[in-house]
């Protein structure tokens, strides 16, 4: 398997990168967040995961290892192929995936476009242990952001606000802000509204 690749950048595009490494031309797959990373710098170095099918051998390329691990994770659902967790990168950090697992926010996962609420339960359902003990996360610090995301859409629920208008405010709001409490959430997102 091919770890990383440190050389040449040849070729730079939203969706992939040409690197040249001791005459080899390498196409790698990246995500958005990947090509936001990379510099403009002539040498670069990425982590790759090498997809081997029957068919074809797929590079992938990360900046980081952590972007490298979220995307193994992903691939180990079922129903999630390697351009449905690209595309999940492209729209997320990987930290803001690795919180939402962990936190059980389907909400988040399904803001992400071809993910569906039956998909974005099975990555929480098969993802959530793993990223817990992986990441060595405290699911209470987690939980309590859940519980003033549930305070605060219900607040706006008896406003009058439907929920998924409610649901897409408040996450917006925590997207930008995970710390915020009930009061500045309701705030923020009746701003939104």
């Amino acid at each position: 398997m091919i770890h990383h690749l440190t050389g040449k950048l040849v070729e730079k595009n939203p969706t992939n990168v040409i690197i040249e490494c001791g005459g080899v031309g390498y196409f790698v797959n990246i995500s958005l967040h990947t090509f936001s990373k990379l510099t403009t710098d002539e040498n670069i170095s990425l982590f790759t995961h090498l997809q081997v099918k029957e068919d074809s051998h797929t590079l992938f390329g990360f900046s980081e290892k952590s972007e490298r691990e979220i995307f193994r994770l992903l691939l180990s659902v079922s129903g999630i192929g390697s351009s449905t967790a690209r595309t999940m990168l492209s729209s997320l950090s990987p930290s803001q995936i690795r919180d939402a697992i962990a936190g059980g926010d389907s909400g988040t996962i399904q803001g992400i476009k071809g993910i569906g609420a039956k998909t974005a339960q099975r990555v929480i359902l098969d993802l959530r242990d793993k990223v817990l003990k992986v990441y060595d996360l405290d699911e209470v610090s987690l939980s309590s952001n859940n519980t003033n995301k549930d305070e605060a859409l219900s607040a706006l629920e008896v406003l009058g606000f439907p929920r998924r208008q409610a649901e897409k405010a408040v996450d917006k709001v925590l997207h930008q802000d995970p710390s915020l409490s009930v009061e500045n959430i309701i705030k923020l997102a009746l701003k939104n509204l």
